[in-house]
């Protein structure tokens, strides 16, 4: 390959623009190899967030040539190179400085996830889960918290004021991972109705399409999600559950789970 224009985002919060670059390529490179070649060579105080290097740490997410990717995975011969390549910072979250933003937002959501709460360990101290209830909850453990999902959820994108009552896509990973987990008996389902803004979502699945980890975010977290939380929420059956199970429970006994619990998991899953 020969020399690419690249156009690069140079700035703070405080404002900045887009300047262009005349960088060398080789074949077999990707968009991180030329952005590290144009900070050794001519923009050394450029700052771009990277870690790995090889699509598992989540670090180098930016918006290239529009698109949210990982620079780390974009082979330049998937570019059209005979126009400029223009790489951008996320646009949903507050630049710190050139490529890199701003995304504690994301980790002060996770700090109100409730935690993973076993149940008690069967009689002879062991645990036991059938195969097919770790095999739902197992895809979104490959999340690598890059946040593209995050970036491009218009929830947030398009409003500021979303941020802090709002979890967005990633959360909502987690509360799925959670939730099915088939030990767990935490129930976070009123906290995803009426803090966590779960309703907001209008699955558009935009999210799903940047995951660079290939998550169906929407179809295996966020709508099973939903159905829990309306479940929960508006069915009569399970309204009555609790209302009986209130009246019969002896003074100073811990509340009862809220019936349909698990036939909402298993159609949910």
């Amino acid at each position: 390959m020969a020399d690419v224009t690249m156009r690069v985002w140079r700035g703070t919060e405080d404002g900045g623009s887009f300047q262009e670059y005349q960088v060398h390529a080789e074949d077999g490179e990707v968009v991180l190899d030329l952005v590290h070649r144009l900070q050794a060579t001519q923009a050394n105080d450029l700052a771009v967030r990277w870690n790995c290097k090889a699509g598992k740490c989540g670090s180098c997410s930016a918006e290239i040539n529009g698109m949210p990717k990982l620079m780390c995975m974009t082979r330049m011969n998937t570019l059209d190179v005979s126009q400029p390549i223009t790489i951008a910072p996320m646009r949903t979250f507050p630049i710190i400085r050139d490529l890199v933003t701003d995304v504690s937002f994301n980790y002060e959501m996770a700090k109100q996830v409730p935690a993973f709460t076993p149940r008690a360990r069967e009689a002879d101290g062991t645990y036991r889960m059938d195969q097919k209830d770790v095999d739902r909850a197992q895809e979104f453990h490959k999340c690598i918290e890059c946040f593209l999902c995050q970036n491009v959820c218009h929830v947030i994108r398009d409003h500021e004021e979303n941020k802090g009552r709002y979890a967005g896509p990633r959360l909502f990973v987690r509360y799925a991972e959670l939730e099915m987990h088939p030990l767990d008996t935490n129930d976070r389902r009123q906290l995803l109705r009426k803090r966590m803004g779960l309703g907001m979502c209008n699955i558009t699945k935009c999210c799903t399409e940047v995951c660079p980890e290939e998550i169906h975010i929407t179809d295996n977290a966020i709508i099973p999600l939903k159905e829990r939380v309306v479940d929960a929420s508006y069915d009569p059956l399970v309204w009555l559950g609790r209302k009986i199970a209130r009246r019969i429970r002896p003074s100073g006994a811990p509340p009862a789970q809220a019936p349909g619990r698990a036939q909402t998991e298993s159609a949910a899953g």
